[in-house]
């Protein structure tokens, strides 16, 4: 199992590296060619720049929900910070940065990890079950809404046992075999 285990961590997680960003770099030069069709199309050329830029920083920091779904809001920001500053900044994950990329990479203290970690799992499952038991979420939700919250959670979780706990060294290695599937998975989805 420990060698599934190294594939995981390298030439897997490499791959669903490569594959995560060849897919924000197409997503991102796809929106740029979007612009440029339309302001090419556009026949008075005068591009509204204010109100642009207004309207992306309204979609990145969404405000308006925060009226109308406070808790929503705030559970939502706390699970997005951990979602991107453990797997990036936890020492472990540091390091495979580093053999990964030949980069130095910066690590969190495993406590403030450790925190994160609790919060991002107790945030993933409070947007899953806000999507259940909220009538006008579950009624714009779609499957992918429900299995994204759940899949994220999973190597937080197995992630958070691994190095919490002490577990036989078989179920460690299951669980940690869990673990860097899952994330490569959810890399490679994004």
């Amino acid at each position: 199992m420990e060698a599934w285990i190294d594939f995981g961590r390298g030439a897997l997680f490499r791959l669903a590296f490569a594959l995560m960003v060849l897919g924000l770099l197409r997503i991102f030069l796809l929106s740029v060619l979007g612009i440029t069709e339309a302001y090419r199309r556009s026949p008075d050329k005068i591009v509204p720049w204010k109100d642009t830029a207004r309207r992306t920083l309204a979609w990145l920091v969404p405000i308006g929900l925060w009226r109308r779904r406070p808790a929503y809001s705030v559970v939502s920001f706390l699970f997005h910070i951990g979602l991107i500053s453990v797997p990036l900044l936890l020492g472990a994950h540091a390091l495979l940065w580093r053999r990964s990329t030949g980069l130095p990479w910066p690590a969190m203290p495993q406590s403030w990890a450790n925190w994160l970690t609790v919060l991002t799992i107790a945030a993933g499952l409070g947007l899953f079950f806000g999507r259940v038991f909220h009538r006008a979420a579950r009624a714009l939700s779609r499957t992918q809404d429900y299995t994204w919250p759940l899949l994220l959670v999973i190597p937080f979780t197995t992630g958070y046992i691994c190095s919490n706990f002490a577990i036989s060294a078989r179920t460690y290695q299951a669980t940690m075999l869990l673990h860097v599937y899952t994330a490569d998975l959810i890399m490679m989805m994004i």
